[in-house]
């Protein structure tokens, strides 16, 4: 009987350890849907070139956060604006470890503005006032006829 209750219980933690997937940096983008309901948010979809579409959400908070993918079904880069810091740990996904490192690696500290530029990661970020914006990109992922200055 120890043994089944054991079986449930460890069962059940790892069930609330899993997280559920998100659209991120890096995923797929049959996920996006789930950040909409995360931000509690309205999303629309729009194709801006034959390259790559923009899933944009307008989250609850006034926050919007929008995420490009590839015609490969991949997303290749975020950006977002508004008056709060969305959840970059969502955004960037398997990026995250690799943008905190980074973070943590920098001398000089400036809370207004962060610069990371390495070859799989590229992300700023600016706070003015009560405003946040930001992008990330990997360039691993762009697709041919896309530039870093797409993603805004």
């Amino acid at each position: 009987m120890k043994l089944t209750r054991l079986g449930l219980l460890t069962l059940a933690l790892a069930a609330l350890g899993a997280s559920p997937a998100f659209a991120a940096l890096g995923g797929d983008a049959d996920s996006v849907s789930a950040d909409q309901a995360r931000m509690k948010g309205t999303m629309r979809v729009s194709t801006t070139a034959a390259a790559y579409h923009v899933h944009e959400i307008m989250a609850a908070s006034g926050t919007r956060v929008r995420e490009y993918v590839g015609s490969d079904g991949k997303v290749f880069g975020v950006a977002w604006s508004g008056p709060a810091h969305p959840d970059l740990k969502t955004l960037l996904g398997s990026y995250y470890g690799t943008f905190t490192a980074a973070l943590a690696a920098q001398t000089q500290h400036n809370h207004r503005h962060v610069l990371i530029e390495r070859t799989d990661l590229v992300l700023e970020r600016t706070v003015y006032q009560r405003s946040v914006s930001g992008r990330a990109w990997a360039p691993a992922l762009l697709p041919r006829d896309v530039a870093a200055t797409d993603i805004q």
